[in-house]
Order: structure tokens, then C-alpha cells, then sequence
């Protein structure tokens, strides 16, 4: 079953999205941002103002098993522009705890995507908690700007008839309470 937005008010309202923005958010102090908060079924996250931007000032391999942190710019700024067919890593400005018997899926924003930027987030697992490392790829060969503590993308959650068996944190996923941006780890 997909989540509306009266029941993701209550599982967030019992902790399963900190900070939680009741409706969507369209303006603030009267200027136009990228929409962010409930919606009629999901919830538009933010990105907070820290970035790790992809570099290849050091001639590194990108290498998922042994992934060289040095291949990123840390950057922190309300605005951040992702480099012609590069890419960024940012982090959620909302807290996750998934309940046993929720999934959550992600969908980019269609603003970003109208003008080539895709967001690619894994699903949240039941019983994952932490804050979500986002990846933001530009792939045009312009310069992209995005901009934190506006939307990125849209989570959708599903429940489950029946809990799983085993959950993200039986299994002691090493992603679980997550804090900043963390890069691949295997």
C-alpha cells in the first residue's frame, strides 16, 4: 500500500522524518524555492549545505571497494555548481527511522530533471536510520547550480502487508545511523 499524507504525518509525527515540514513549502520570506515537504502521497527531502564535489584534480580511479576520498572538494555554501558531466554528494537536511514495515523509493525532482540534473538516492530499508547521502549528477556540458534547504527529491513510502523477516538493521547494515556524507564503502 502507497502512504498518503495523512498516514506519513503520523509515522512522522512518531519520529520517522526529523525535521518534519507539515505541507509543501513553495516560498520562503516571499522568494520562490524548489518545493519541499508533504505531498499528497510523499515527502519532498532537502539537501543540507555541505557538498562533496567530484574532482579528478588528482588522477584517481574511481574504485567502489577502495574509494579514494580525495577524488571529492568538500564545499559548504547555499548554492553549489556541479562541474560540466561531474557529479556531487550532499546529505540530507531530514532525519530518517524507517518502521519495520515501511519502504521508502525515490523520484528526482522534475525541475532538476528539466534541466539535466538526476538524483539518485537507494531505497530506505526498513529499519534504516540516518541521514541520506544523495548523489547529484549534472549531465549536461554546462555548469549546474543547485541549492540547499530546497527540495531534491520526492520519497514515496510503501507498507507492507507483513513485516520482513529481516530488516536493514538485523542484518547490521553498514550504512545505519549514517551522519554526514559517506562516501562507498564495501
Amino acid at each position: 500500500m502507497l502512504l498518503n499524507d495523512r498516514q506519513i504525518r503520523e509515522y512522522a509525527l512518531r519520529g520517522m522524518i526529523e525535521p518534519f515540514e507539515p505541507r509543501l513549502i513553495r516560498q520562503v520570506d516571499g522568494r520562490r524555492v524548489v518545493s519541499y515537504g508533504l505531498s499528497s502521497y510523499g515527502y519532498d527531502i532537502r539537501i543540507a549545505d555541505e557538498f562533496k564535489i567530484f574532482t579528478n584534480a588528482f588522477s584517481a580511479i574511481v574504485d567502489p571497494k577502495n574509494f579514494d576520498p580525495k577524488s571529492f572538494i568538500d564545499f559548504k555554501g547555499r548554492e553549489c555548481v556541479i562541474p560540466p558531466n561531474s557529479f556531487c554528494l550532499a546529505r540530507s537536511v531530514e532525519y530518517f527511522r524507517i518502521p519495520r514495515s515501511i519502504m521508502g523509493l525515490f523520484l528526482g525532482k522534475s525541475t532538476y530533471a528539466r534541466c539535466g540534473i538526476s538524483v539518485n538516492i537507494t531505497p530506505l530499508e526498513p529499519e534504516w536510520e540516518g541521514y541520506l547521502t544523495i548523489e547529484i549528477a549534472n549531465t549536461t556540458p554546462l555548469p549546474a547550480k543547485i541549492y540547499a534547504f530546497e527540495g531534491i527529491a520526492q520519497v514515496v513510502f510503501l507498507k507492507a502487508d507483513n513485516e520482513c523477516e529481516v530488516s536493514y538493521r538485523d542484518r547490521g547494515g553498514k550504512y545505519q545511523k549514517q551522519q554526514g556524507i559517506v562516501l562507498a564503502k564495501v
